[in-house]
């Protein structure tokens, strides 16, 4: 009776594994800083869904469900959130806790920590513009919502780190960093628009790409650019290379990933999500 009962727990669960999609189990990690897939109510048609106001990404997933992939905020408390169907409908999802470590670092150049008034100035005319480039949410499908890594190297600091420079809290790290030498190629993790380019006090020479209904990647402290607003990207073209630009204490690469505006752990996309 007992073997009976294991033999049809294991069943039960290999029958739920089988039901999720390949995108649910590369990507649905619903911690704050992550990614929540979300089933939807079948129709014809893509249906359309909000969160938090922002538009979401729709996707079919597998040809048999359409799935909702929503990012969460780093400062969400664990609970049940919803998200917001086009007709009003409000459907759930839960938010499991996720603990995030700290990191020290020193900078020389202390304009970097605490800038004086012409810098601030200069920092909030850039954050406006970069914060309008993560709001883009275009109708085109993402090619693929499996990324390759931008560049070759080790992951050296971890996404949602609660940040310190010079002693002094700062906001979240908001991606992933790779060690890198100097003047490594980067590549775009998937096909994409680049939608902006800029050379910033913060994150030096940056480039973003849209890839699709409010997925968007950015690079930054880039030695060189080597694309325009408006280049249409295959999956891997060239962005440019690693540097050192802007507020960094040496060459690596710093990789953005923003999901309905809102920055996520690349590292689900890549398949390097641990919990």
């Amino acid at each position: 009776m007992r073997k009976l009962f294991f033999l049809c727990l294991l069943s039960s669960l290999s029958l739920s594994a089988l039901a999720e999609g390949f995108l649910t189990r590369l990507l649905n990690k619903p911690v704050p800083g992550g990614v929540a897939v979300i089933g939807l109510p079948e129709q014809p048609q893509a249906p359309r869904a909000r969160y938090r106001d922002n538009p979401l990404l729709i996707v079919r997933e597998d040809g048999t469900r359409w799935i909702a992939i929503a990012g969460i905020p780093l400062n969400t408390s664990p609970g049940t959130e919803h998200i917001v169907l086009a007709d009003g409908t409000r459907v759930p999802f839960s938010v499991k806790p996720r603990e995030y470590e700290s990191q020290h670092i020193t900078l020389k150049n202390q304009q970097q920590v605490t800038p004086d008034a012409a810098r601030l100035k200069r920092i909030q005319r850039e954050l406006s513009e970069q914060t309008s480039a993560y709001q883009t949410f275009s109708p085109r499908q993402p090619s693929n919502l499996l990324f390759d890594r931008p560049v070759d190297g080790r992951l050296s600091s971890a996404f949602g780190l609660r940040r310190f420079f010079n002693g002094e809290e700062r906001n979240p790290h908001s991606g992933l960093d790779f060690a890198a030498s100097a003047g490594t190629p980067i590549q775009t993790p998937a096909a994409g628009r680049v939608i902006l380019v800029g050379d910033y006090f913060f994150n030096g020479k940056t480039v973003f790409v849209d890839h699709g209904q409010g997925l968007i990647s950015m690079v930054c402290h880039l030695s060189a650019v080597d694309v325009q607003v408006g280049d249409e990207l295959e999956r891997g073209a060239k962005l440019g290379k690693v540097g050192a630009t802007g507020r960094a204490t040496g060459p690596h690469l710093h990789w953005n990933v923003s999901l309905n505006n809102v920055r996520v752990d690349p590292a689900i996309f890549i398949g390097s999500f641990t919990p």
